[in-house]
């Protein structure tokens, strides 16, 4: 086996009305470095990681053994030093993020030339919903469904814009902001929730980014229980607004908070932001097109 690098973005989920279902993924990174070894070893190489006191419990392990088994393949030794440039819960998929590290480990030690529908498959099944890890394994902007045990997305045109996230120094997990959210919807709410939803992506097709932010703060689906446990939300949006966003909404469950804004903007509205987020890191990101590489 020689040597290779997975490099997997961070992503951004639930972006808007676009409930698990709409995803982009974000200019900041999960990067394997991969080499032979005769037993399992994980060096990390990022304050973001936790230590691990042995590979069986590492997540990326696990993921890639789990991939390989079910392939009937065995999984090489490999040594494998991790970097990663994403804070882990601040809804930046980190987890999507390994998961696609995983899988594509799995891949490349066990020789199993997956097709990227294949990877796909095996990331929704892990995670439990498409748009984490499809916009890690594709890049760009990305919609997608979840029916039974098919999985469908699309990757939309690029998108002229930049980025701006607020990344606190707390943590929220996924299960504590999902149980926020109510078990169902009246039929009224669901359906000017999903016409939200609709016309933002529609409105994003057609270039036309100030209805498309608009949209983007109109969700009925989640932001709304959402908001009151991210501590100063609503000025943040409101101030990204004034500095020229075009909206500001909740990255995943939280707690960071991303702002779309005008392309070539980015800089000059992070630095506006950092100003009032004492505390926070504020950071002026692009949309990865790209997705998941190996070299």
């Amino acid at each position: 086996m020689s040597k290779f690098t997975i490099r997997v973005p961070a992503s951004s989920a639930n972006i808007g009305p676009g409930f698990d279902s709409a995803g982009i993924a974000i200019e900041r990174y999960l990067t394997l470095h991969v080499a032979p070894g005769e037993e399992w070893k994980f060096e990390h190489q990022s304050p973001f990681l936790p230590d691990v006191p042995h590979y069986e419990g590492h997540f990326i392990y696990q993921t890639a053994k789990k991939v390989a088994a079910s392939c009937g393949k065995p999984l090489p030794a490999a040594v494998v030093t991790v970097e990663s440039e994403i804070p882990l819960a601040r809804g930046m998929g980190s987890s999507a993020s390994a998961i696609v590290a995983g899988i594509e480990l799995a891949n490349k030690l066990a020789g199993l030339g997956l097709t990227d529908q294949q990877k796909l498959k095996y990331a929704v099944d892990i995670e439990g919903h498409p748009d984490n890890v499809a916009a890690a394994l594709y890049g760009g902007f990305i919609v997608a469904v979840q029916m039974d045990d098919q999985t469908d997305c699309i990757k939309l045109p690029q998108l002229d814009v930049d980025l701006v996230v607020y990344i606190p120094d707390f943590e929220l997990k996924t299960e504590d902001a999902r149980k926020v959210l109510p078990d169902s919807y009246t039929r009224d709410t669901a359906t000017r929730a999903s016409a939200i939803s609709n016309l933002m992506i529609a409105a994003f097709m057609d270039g036309s980014y100030e209805l498309a932010g608009k949209m983007m703060e109109q969700d009925l689906f989640h932001e709304t229980y959402r908001a009151k446990l991210i501590p100063r939300y609503v000025e943040i949006r409101d101030k990204a607004k004034s500095l020229g966003a075009y909206a500001t909404v909740i990255s995943g469950a939280g707690p960071t908070t991303i702002s779309f804004v005008p392309a070539g903007k980015g800089s000059e509205v992070a630095a506006g932001m950092q100003k009032l987020l004492e505390g926070y890191e504020v950071a002026a990101l692009k949309i990865d097109q790209t997705g998941l590489q190996t070299t």
